[in-house]
């Protein structure tokens, strides 16, 4: 997604990872962007199960291998962390294993990492999540925590790791990797850097309505962009201890974004593909980002309006007519890059089953069951 080293990036690079060129694994199913909602709802009462189910079964993993990145993609980890919540909140021991299973698959199959790049190190939280959950092994571990100590290696003057690209998806990449080192280990550093980044990221990103941009030369509110700040910043306030000397400016980052969100709702219960673009077609990632951040803020206490509640319930119920009865979620927007042109996002394709999509769907079902 961007170069290696501090705010300078290679157009090139960025582009190819943004569009996930050069990513290999199971194909999904190509389909144009719709309004409405599949005809047939999908009425299985376990959502989670089947989103679980259907990550385990795939024979294929998806990976990068794009000039110097070499690695598991980043969505393969953030569905394992879901499944592995979603197991942990059920008391699933065989789902546990299963995906401990799938861990040791990788291994077999020695997917190289670069540990060059953000999305290449955040791999590491999948071996640290399989060992809080009681079914890693200390060799795993160690090698995620050795990721996560291993992007903070080279720093910027101002002590951010150089891995940080400015970017909003960062924001989850860098900070669910920290978040989760500190929850296996309790050391300080690990939610010392979390919210050193998100707070950095907060002030410098963040636009005066609460949304963030896609980037520098893209001023659009893209929703699976914000999807992964909404989520990211969940992630970090749930290790960020409250007299956290950056505690109070990322809750109230968080905050303004919940309160904007909660405004561009549809009335079915969906975001759209830019938030704020009442013509942009619904789009299912992002929304399951922003309900699951909303889901965590009303369970935690940081959001004591009931319309959250309600907001990220209507969420839930609308994203289960998008699911195929194989447990594959529809009207996911395919990889994207930045656009200055609103009619690039507004004319992407959707895909179904893509992990970017399962991932948050995951995530929601297991913070509805209190996981964290």
């Amino acid at each position: 997604m961007a170069s290696f080293s501090g705010h300078g990036y290679m157009a090139a690079l960025a582009a190819s990872l943004l569009a996930l060129a050069g990513c290999s694994g199971p194909a999904e199913e190509v389909s144009t962007p719709a309004n409405d909602p599949p005809a047939a709802e999908q009425a299985e009462p376990d959502v989670g199960r089947m989103a679980a189910d259907e990550l385990i079964s795939r024979q294929e993993f998806a990976r990068y291998d794009v000039d110097e990145v070499h690695a598991l993609h980043y969505a393969e980890a953030a569905a394992a962390l879901g499944a592995l919540r979603y197991a942990e909140a059920t008391g699933d021991d065989a789902l546990k294993a299963a995906l401990a299973d799938r861990w040791q698959r990788i291994l077999d199959e020695d997917i190289p990492n670069t540990a060059n790049h953000v999305d290449a190190n955040l791999i590491g939280l999948y071996p640290l999540a399989l060992d809080r959950m009681g079914v890693g092994k200390p060799e795993w571990s160690k090698w995620g925590l050795a990721l996560a100590d291993g992007q903070w290696e080279e720093v910027t003057e101002d002590g951010m790791t150089a891995q940080a690209r400015y970017w909003i998806d960062d924001v989850w990449m860098i900070g669910a990797l920290q978040a989760e080192a500190y929850r296996l280990t309790g050391e300080p550093r690990f939610a010392d850097r979390a919210g050193r980044m998100a707070a950095a990221y907060v002030a410098a990103l963040q636009e005066p309505n609460g949304l963030f941009h896609h980037g520098p030369d893209a001023p659009f509110f893209w929703g699976r962009g914000n999807g992964w700040v909404a989520a990211g910043l969940a992630e970090v306030l749930t290790v960020l201890p409250h007299d956290h000397p950056d505690y109070a400016e990322v809750m109230a980052g968080y905050q303004k974004m919940m309160a904007a969100l909660l405004q561009y709702q549809a009335e079915d219960g969906m975001w759209r593909q830019l938030i704020d673009v009442e013509e942009a077609w619904k789009e299912t990632s992002g929304t399951a980002m922003f309900a699951y951040a909303m889901t965590v803020g009303a369970k935690e206490g940081w959001l004591d309006d009931p319309a959250y509640e309600a907001a990220s319930n209507k969420a839930w119920e609308a994203l289960q007519t998008y699911l195929t009865p194989e447990g594959r979620l529809e009207n996911v927007c395919v990889g994207t890059g930045q656009s200055k042109d609103i009619a690039y996002y507004l004319e992407r394709p959707t895909v179904i089953g893509d992990l970017h999509g399962q991932a948050p769907l995951l995530w929601l079902a297991a913070a509805r069951l209190g996981a964290r």
